[in-house]
């Protein structure tokens, strides 16, 4: 079943999520999947150290950073530097239907998982059919 209100809410955590300044975002690609009653968020962090790793909300704004550090001793003449090293940083705006308090992260593989739990009311439930006098109470 889909929530219409829940599906445009995830559009636009899709759009909001764009790179800041254009192009594409190739140091932290995302990947976000509603299931029942979460939505996980990943994050590709390929030899990142996990200590390194921030996962904060603020204010319905959840940021990902992370550090990759390559140092090279005197003796390595580097000819090749494609890698990217340095700070990395995410933001997602999490729509009103998700629980920003209830967030969960693990860090494993080089892939950072953030679980996001969608609030109870946000999620389906089914809806009892009045029959006879009640029905006629809802009519009136």
């Amino acid at each position: 079943m889909r929530l219409t209100s829940i599906d445009s809410a995830f559009r636009e955590l899709e759009r909001l999520t764009q790179p800041v300044f254009g192009g594409a975002w190739t140091s932290m690609p995302m990947d976000a999947v509603r299931r029942n009653d979460e939505v996980l968020l990943r994050f590709d962090l390929p030899g990142i150290d996990p200590d390194s790793i921030e996962v904060t909300v603020d204010g319905g704004v959840l940021s990902v950073s992370a550090r990759r550090e390559e140092t090279y001793t005197e003796d390595e003449g580097v000819f090749v530097h494609e890698r990217s090293t340095g700070t990395f940083t995410r933001q997602v705006y999490l729509p009103e239907h998700l629980d920003a308090d209830g967030v969960q992260a693990a860090y494993d593989n080089g892939v950072l998982i953030v679980r996001v739990p969608v609030l109870e009311a946000a999620q389906p439930h089914k809806v009892e059919i009045a029959k006879g006098d009640a029905a006629r109470a809802l009519t009136k």
